[in-house]
């Protein structure tokens, strides 16, 4: 019976390993990967054709748009910013799943926002999930947590692992007027996830990982550089990016009717060289107007390039 039992273990881990290669050997030569702030796919205060509406859920029109875009997308691994709870995230899947789009792999940062949440979807098995909601970062005397905690999922491709961080700063939203459009809390939340992943990969030039999401931030100030090195360590690389036109903007700020780049795709020194034509894609195909505020990045890895030599 013990060797039945152990022949059992051994042929569950066989067919593991089995379909492991399978699934890698079908994604073989690049892996894609995607970032969208999905603006509110949870309950939020709303204009609406009826007018004001207190905790009101993301519109149907904007759902289904949403859906156009992430299907035409079609990327390996999808990073999210505002999903609301799990009933929203699997919602999600499921509808896309109805479509076509399958992401059987998952997982739902929990940190100290409770509404808004960074989430990850993946076509790929994830070796490993990680939340790291205990972020912290002195602020005004005091301490606090980074918002929406730091996302760490890992996956395996051909040559080695790809970590992947997603990640969602401080909007410029402020209740102190001592820190204007929360320009001091954003850094210092950038600081505390740029320390979190040097602690992770202490050599990133022999390492492989992508930092993605919405920053809240242009490229030349405090929190977008302190992502990129501390000191002369240089730590991620941050990717230029454009859209079909040629315009490198993200986000649409509806009030202001003002345009900007705030969502960002940062690399691995030592994964550079891999990314397919040296940049970041902005999509703006059908459906981006309605789906969100924001407009999906994207990146694609070009896997086969990597070789075997493991991550240190």
């Amino acid at each position: 019976m013990r060797t039945a039992g152990r022949q059992a273990r051994t042929a569950r881990r066989l067919g593991w390993v089995c379909w492991l290669q399978l699934i890698v050997s079908l994604h073989a030569g690049s892996l894609t990967v995607a970032t969208y702030n999905v603006e509110n796919y949870g309950p939020a205060d709303r204009m609406t054709e009826e007018g004001y509406r207190p905790a009101y859920p993301k519109p149907e029109r904007e759902k289904q748009a949403l859906r156009k875009v992430l299907r035409a997308l079609n990327a390996d691994v999808l990073v999210l910013q505002e999903m609301g709870n799990q009933a929203h995230l699997e919602e999600l899947r499921r509808d896309l799943k109805a479509g076509g789009l399958d992401y059987f792999h998952h997982a739902l940062a929990l940190a100290a926002d409770t509404d808004r949440h960074v989430a990850i979807l993946s076509k790929l098995p994830l070796k490993s999930v990680r939340t790291h909601a205990d972020l912290e970062f002195a602020y005004f005397g005091g301490r606090e947590k980074v918002k929406r905690g730091l996302l760490e999922a890992t996956v395996a491709v051909e040559g080695g692992d790809i970590t992947i961080f997603g990640v969602h700063l401080k909007s410029r939203f402020t209740d102190r007027p001592d820190d204007p459009q929360s320009a001091l809390r954003r850094a210092g939340e950038a600081t505390a996830v740029r320390d979190r992943m040097l602690q992770r990969f202490p050599r990133p030039a022999e390492s492989r990982f992508i930092l993605l999401g919405d920053c809240n931030d242009a490229k030349p100030n405090r929190p977008i550089v302190a992502l990129q090195r501390r000191g002369k360590t240089e730590i991620a690389v941050l990717l230029p990016g454009a859209d079909s036109r040629g315009e490198t903007w993200s986000h649409h700020y509806q009030r202001e009717d003002s345009y900007s780049r705030v969502d960002h795709v940062l690399v691995s020194p030592g994964l550079r060289a891999a990314v397919r034509g040296g940049a970041a894609t902005i999509y703006d195909g059908p459906g981006v107007a309605e789906a969100s505020d924001h407009r999906p990045v994207i990146v694609v890895i070009e896997t086969g390039t990597l070789g075997t030599k493991p991550e240190r």
